[in-house]
């Protein structure tokens, strides 16, 4: 039997030796010591349903032996050289990825976090355009760098003190929440339309690019009306601006489609990728068009990026989303989730809206005045976990109940969550 230390004595060893911006769920949380695809167990040998997905990363499952038996071997053979040496994994996983993304994307760059696909993604954008400003959207999350924070439009996550200049925030499309207080469709798109308004007041006129998620994770499961991307992509194209989509939560089947975007039918012109690419192990990327892509010519390198074990670690993965059909399972059981919680929205007027598509869902908890329930969603899921249920929060105020989980999840699974949530939002 494993000796583990234990909450309290993690806690204490986070306090004395992790920065404090490293934080925790739940007010009495619990040490995680095993994985098994959609369970997860604690210390003590507690089970629970894993609804979150380490926030969309184990789209096929944790310790999934198909993909786990492609790391072990790879780790047998050759773990690392870096870039600057030939290897085969890379170059095949880049020709994955060219097959697999929408349109016209073909060169890759691999790297190790989201983050830092997002910042080379916007370095591509500056070195094909020349141009140096950026647009983003409010809500949006792009990651923890000086420049992904700058681009991140969430007070929450944005602690850097002196953010990059050049960037201009656009309205996101939240129609729960509209800032015009408009209805779709009768809004004629006003939040997209916005966005030449930014162009010509806010700007130079020199923007590289405009960064965005298909949808909005951390900003609350923001889900874009239909036609809202192509309004974007046609006022883009007009002004020479291309358009950077961020796929790193919402990539490889969790959506219902194999990348979110899709459900748009656009082209992106740049795409970023991480988390679900290798189920787990660290991985990012970003993709572009060829004529976008070859003009980045001066030496770059990751010393990790696309290093043996990760390109493996991606490929398997690749192949258990493609021959599970994932993305058809996530479309299907998405449905069945989201009318399993527009049932509870009719019961419980604090769930104001569901939204979100596949196995990317949220709940937004409101009080009766439309105020966001904030404590109450804290309650929520420290509730949910006590029942052997771990469900995420996001949202500019914590207020959303984030539903994404690994994508190899049963309707008996969703069916014992959507009671046990029953339950507890009756309790309280």
């Amino acid at each position: 039997m494993t000796n583990y230390i234990g909450p309290d004595e993690i806690i204490r060893k986070k306090r004395e030796y992790l920065i404090p911006c490293v934080y925790h769920f739940y007010s009495q949380p619990m040490q995680l010591v095993r994985g098994e695809m959609q369970y997860l167990y604690d210390q003590n040998g507690k089970q629970y349903l894993d609804c979150f997905a380490g926030v969309s990363v184990v789209n096929c499952g944790h310790c999934n032996p198909q993909i786990t038996k492609a790391i072990c071997e790879q780790v047998n053979t050759l773990q690392h050289t870096t870039t600057i040496y030939l290897t085969q994994n890379i170059v095949n996983l880049a020709e994955r990825l060219a097959n697999v993304t929408p349109g016209q994307l073909q060169k890759s760059f691999f790297c190790a976090s989201g983050t830092e696909a997002n910042e080379g993604a916007a370095l591509l954008a500056s070195i094909y355009t020349g141009k140096h400003e950026f647009i983003s959207l409010r809500q949006g999350l792009h990651g923890r760098t000086k420049l992904t924070m700058s681009l991140t439009g969430l007070s929450f996550w944005r602690t850097d003190t002196n953010p990059v200049g050049g960037i201009s925030f656009a309205p996101n499309a939240y129609c729960y929440r509209c800032p015009y207080n408009k209805k779709y469709p009768e809004c004629d798109l006003a939040c997209a339309n916005e966005i030449e308004t930014i162009i010509k007041t806010s700007t130079s006129g020199q923007v590289a690019a405009l960064i965005a998620e298909p949808i909005q994770g951390n900003g609350g499961i923001i889900t874009p009306p239909p036609g809202y991307f192509q309004r974007v992509k046609e006022i883009l194209d007009q002004y020479g601006i291309l358009l950077i989509i961020d796929e790193i939560q919402t990539g490889f089947g969790r959506t219902g489609k194999m990348f979110g975007i899709e459900h748009y039918d656009i082209e992106p012109d740049i795409m970023t990728m991480a988390k679900a690419l290798a189920n787990g192990t660290p991985v990012g990327a970003f993709i572009a068009r060829a004529e976008i892509a070859d003009k980045y010519t001066r030496p770059g390198a990751s010393t990790l990026g696309g290093n043996p074990v990760t390109a493996a670690a991606s490929m398997a993965t690749l192949d258990f989303i493609e021959t599970q059909n994932l993305p058809a399972r996530a479309e299907e059981l998405g449905c069945y989730l989201k009318n399993g919680l527009y049932q509870l929205q009719q019961k419980y007027p604090i769930i104001g809206e569901v939204r979100g598509l596949g196995l990317m869902l949220g709940a937004e908890l409101v009080l009766p005045d439309k105020t966001p329930a904030v404590s109450q969603v804290d309650l929520i899921i420290e509730k949910m976990k006590d029942r052997g249920f771990l469900v995420g929060k996001n949202g500019p105020n914590r207020n959303v109940l984030a539903f994404q989980p690994p994508l190899i999840i049963t309707k008996g699974d969703l069916d014992n969550l959507l009671n046990n949530l029953d339950t507890v939002l009756d309790s309280i």
